[in-house]
């Protein structure tokens, strides 16, 4: 395959049709002095050679695998059976873009059409769409799905303080200059009634996440007053929900939700450093005009075969911009393909399998850490695989000492966002999690209270 498919006489085509001889009379604007300045660079390599020097580089990296990993807050380290990578590696799918012309785009059609199915069976809604780009950008989607729901003439949003600090920071990035008021987040806990009170004729959605950031699980009985609320004032309920979870937890439909979206890297997508992510995002039919990203739906063609389309979305989406009800419209389809790999492997039964060894793993974990001295376990409501300790010190030393003697990755640090808490570290455990580790974590951290720290009261 030749990488610059123009002849010698195609270039001098378009070099007459410019009016110029050659190409460096193109750089004749540039000053002489800067057109080809002197680069420090190192000496040239073989590909050995610089493959053995990233190899090197990588090393330096410290990854979950590698290490004991106790940190998510957002991401996770789910176990991805060997089959979805073989999927997502077949070059009709990795190098596959917009689908907008259906009759040579059937596979990434059919592959989407699985995954917004399975989304919907998973969550409890209608439907759902593809292509957003992570749980961030879902949370503000569904804030501004709310907002057209209602045609800008409500203002308000009510956002629950243990939604995910980067969710809620997004969400007003992406809104800013909307005129909207979002509020809610000043309070410290997920008091629901406190939000309940906030709603009025002027509240467009309220956002709450379950399990929320802290790990905690809101029962449906409680969910669903707080829809009824919410629907008492003529607003909608979103919920950022955990897609693991969603195996063994009763479905944000199930309980009143108007929109449902997640995290989908816990689907089969790699930790990745980040990214590329999946934001998954499902909604209650009465929504579907309002969606952003695409929709794809099943159908036949002239001669009566199954084929799928991208359906029920304007143009102004994907074409008119300025008049589009989101600015989503990138292609997450090999993410989202990831996740309908895994969804499709996994199956019913397997996603509730990994679901339950969280909940087991991460209780174990619970109980074991909250019998050591200076450490104290908040677990005044359910969690599912993730909770908040209280450390006797900070949790930047805390995690220091675990990885430099023990080789293990730390929680995640609590007290910028949430300060009330004091030295509060985030645990995570997942199915990928051995005994042996917890057991590790617990002896590390029994080892580190023997310092002469002071331990910090707080009361949850």
């Amino acid at each position: 395959m030749r990488y610059n498919p123009h002849t010698d006489d195609d270039r001098a085509a378009m070099l007459a049709t410019i009016g110029v001889a050659d190409v460096a009379e193109l750089f004749g604007d540039i000053p002489e002095a800067y057109r080809f300045p002197k680069l420090d660079l190192p000496e040239p390599l073989t590909e050995m050679e610089i493959v053995q020097e990233m190899q090197a580089l990588a090393e330096e990296n410290v990854q979950p695998g590698d290490y004991a990993c106790f940190l998510g807050a957002g991401a996770y380290r789910h176990f991805v059976p060997s089959v979805v990578d073989m999927v997502i590696s077949r070059s009709e799918f990795y190098t596959a873009y917009t689908p907008y012309q259906p009759e040579i785009s059937q596979g990434t059609l059919q592959a989407t059409f699985e995954y917004q199915s399975m989304v919907s069976a998973l969550t409890g809604m209608y439907a759902a769409n593809a292509s957003h780009y992570d749980g961030a950008t879902a949370v503000a989607e569904a804030v501004i799905m709310g907002v057209n729901q209602h045609r800008l003439k409500r203002h308000k949003v009510i956002m629950s303080p243990t939604v995910h600090p980067m969710y809620r920071e997004v969400a007003r990035t992406y809104t800013q200059g909307m005129g909207l008021n979002i509020t809610g987040d000043e309070q410290m806990d997920a008091d629901f009634h406190a939000l309940q009170r906030l709603c009025d004729q002027d509240t467009a959605i309220v956002v709450v996440q379950n399990p929320d950031f802290l790990g905690q699980l809101h029962s449906p009985a409680e969910m669903r007053d707080l829809a009824e609320a919410v629907h008492g004032c003529g607003g909608l309920l979103a919920v950022a929900t955990d897609a693991i979870g969603l195996g063994l937890f009763a479905p944000p439909g199930e309980y009143g939700a108007d929109i449902a979206v997640a995290e989908g890297q816990a689907l089969g997508n790699s930790l990745n450093f980040g990214g590329p992510y999946l934001g998954i995002f499902a909604f209650k039919e009465d929504l579907l005009r309002r969606s952003s990203g695409r929709l794809v739906g099943e159908t036949v063609d002239a001669g009566g075969a199954c084929g799928y389309v991208l359906t029920l979305s304007t143009r102004e989406q994907h074409i008119r911009r300025s008049k589009a009800t989101s600015n989503i419209c990138t292609n997450g389809a090999l993410n989202a393909l990831a996740a309908a790999a895994y969804m499709a492997a996994m199956g019913k039964q397997g996603l509730r399998k990994a679901a339950e060894l969280c909940w087991h793993k991460a209780h174990y974990a619970a109980g074991q850490i909250a019998q050591l001295d200076g450490f104290k376990v908040m677990d005044d409501k359910p969690f599912f695989k993730e909770f908040v300790v209280q450390c006797p010190g900070p949790v930047s030393e805390v995690n220091d000492f675990l990885l430099e003697e023990y080789g293990i990755i730390g929680g995640y640090d609590l007290s910028e966002e949430y300060p009330h808490l004091g030295n509060a570290m985030l645990v995570c455990v997942t199915e990928m999690n051995t005994r042996d580790e917890i057991d590790d974590l617990v002896t590390a951290l029994s080892e580190w209270t023997q310092d002469d720290v002071i331990p910090l009261e707080v009361q949850f």
